[in-house]
C-alpha cells in the first residue's frame, strides 16, 4: 500500500474504538490511558475491566471485536488461544494487532518450568506473524513496575528484598515506555512487521535498584541475597506449596544468571528517544504517591 493510502487507513482505523485486551494490567491500562490522552476511542477489556472480556470464554470475544480495526493483545500466560482469537478478529475486519510478548522468547533455555508459557507465546508470535494483517510485537524485558505494582513491591514497603539472585543485574524497563511504543504502532504506519525488544538504558543489579528506590522515597530499603534453597525454604514456612515455591525460584533464575542484561535498542526505533532510566522510573513513582511510608 502506497503512503497516501496508508495515511486514509491510518484515519478510517482511528473512528472505530480500538482494542486493549488486558487493560487493566501493567502494560494494558497505560495504554489505555495514553490513547485516551490523544482522544481516540477505546474498548478498554479485561474480566474485572470497563468492557467484559475473558480470554477463556470465547463467547466474549465478539463483543469485544464488534466494529474494531486494531488491537493489543495481551495473552493469557500459558494458553494458545491468541491464534483462534485472531482468525475470530479477521472476521471482524481487524486490520492491525499489536501483540504483548516477552525477551527471551527466542532462547529456549531462558527460563525453567514455564508450564506452557513459553511454547504459548511461540504460539501467539507466529499466529501474529502468519496472519497476513498488519502486525507488531513488544518484546519487553523485566518491568521496573515490579517493585512498584508487582512481584516485589509488598517486599520493597516491608524494606527489605530477599531473593536468591545474587550480584544478577537486568534492564528493567519501564512500564510507561513499554505503552509509548505499543500506542505508537497501533496509531502510526511505520510499525508494521516490526518486533521491538524493549529494555532500559543500562543493567541494574538489585543493591543498585533498592539504593534508587531507597533515594526517591528517603526510606531505608535493603536487598538481601539469598540461596535458591533459603528462599524456597521461606516461602514454604510463610505457606506456600513447596511446588509454587520452587516455580517462584525458578522466574528468579534468569535474573540471577544475568540473562537480562543485555540492552535492547526497541525504545530508541519506536520513538526515537533513550528509554527511561531505573532512577526516573523511582522517582517518578515516588513523586506519583507510589511506596507510602
Amino acid at each position: 500500500m502506497d503512503r497516501l493510502g496508508t495515511c486514509r487507513l491510518t484515519g478510517v482505523m482511528s473512528e472505530h474504538p480500538i482494542l486493549v485486551t488486558g487493560a487493566t494490567g501493567k502494560s494494558g491500562r497505560r495504554v489505555v490511558s495514553h490513547l485516551r490522552a490523544k482522544g481516540l476511542p477505546v474498548r478498554a477489556a479485561a474480566r474485572n475491566g470497563e468492557h467484559f472480556f475473558d480470554w477463556s470464554d470465547s463467547g466474549t470475544w465478539d463483543a469485544a471485536l464488534e466494529g474494531v480495526r486494531s488491537t493489543y493483545i495481551v495473552q493469557l500466560d500459558g494458553t494458545k488461544l491468541v491464534r483462534p482469537f485472531i482468525e475470530r478478529a479477521m472476521r471482524h475486519g481487524v486490520q492491525r494487532i499489536v501483540l504483548a510478548s516477552g525477551r527471551g522468547i527466542d532462547d529456549p533455555d531462558y527460563a525453567k518450568g514455564s508450564s506452557g508459557v513459553l511454547e504459548g507465546i511461540v504460539d501467539s508470535e507466529a499466529a501474529v506473524q502468519e496472519s497476513g494483517l498488519e502486525w507488531t510485537i513488544s518484546r519487553p524485558g523485566w518491568f521496573a513496575q515490579n517493585f512498584s505494582e508487582g512481584f516485589f513491591a509488598d517486599a520493597i514497603l516491608a524494606g527489605e528484598l530477599r531473593l536468591p539472585a545474587g550480584d544478577g543485574a537486568a534492564s528493567f524497563v519501564d512500564a510507561e515506555d513499554i505503552a509509548a511504543v505499543v500506542v505508537a504502532a497501533l496509531t502510526e504506519d511505520r510499525h508494521a512487521g516490526q518486533i521491538y525488544e524493549l529494555s532500559g538504558p543500562r543493567a541494574v543489579t538489585l543493591t543498585e535498584v533498592v539504593a534508587a528506590i531507597s533515594e526517591a522515597t528517603g526510606r531505608d530499603i535493603r536487598y538481601v541475597p539469598l540461596s535458591v534453597e533459603g528462599y524456597v525454604a521461606e516461602l514454604v514456612q510463610q505457606g506456600l506449596p513447596p511446588a509454587d515455591a520452587e516455580a517462584f525460584a525458578d522466574v528468579i533464575e534468569p535474573l540471577r544468571e544475568g540473562r537480562d542484561e543485555y540492552v535492547s535498542d526497541g525504545v530508541q526505533r519506536a520513538l526515537g528517544r533513550a528509554p527511561r532510566t531505573f532512577a526516573e522510573f523511582a522517582r517518578s513513582t515516588a513523586d506519583g504517591g507510589g511506596w507510602p511510608g
